[in-house]
């Protein structure tokens, strides 16, 4: 489900420019700042390159590319 939102013209333009170098939407940008944001206020002591890393690591498993870690072994 979608809700419309207002947000800046200045936050638009921002997400413009960032969704053009990494291919995404608008609203995919903003989204992903959304995300990144969430996790970083629930991780404060985590470095954002780390919390990349493991997005992307995340990710890398779903598409086969990788095997989870698992813990205790």
């Amino acid at each position: 489900m979608s809700t419309a939102v207002k947000i800046s013209d200045d936050l638009v333009a921002k997400a413009k420019v960032q969704s053009k170098v990494f291919k995404r939407s608008i609203a995919g940008q903003i989204e992903y700042w959304a995300k990144i944001g969430q996790i970083v206020e629930e991780n404060p002591d985590l470095p954002l390159p780390l919390i990349q890393d493991i997005l992307i690591g995340k990710e890398q498993v779903k598409a086969g590319l990788g095997t989870p870690y698992v813990f205790g072994e």
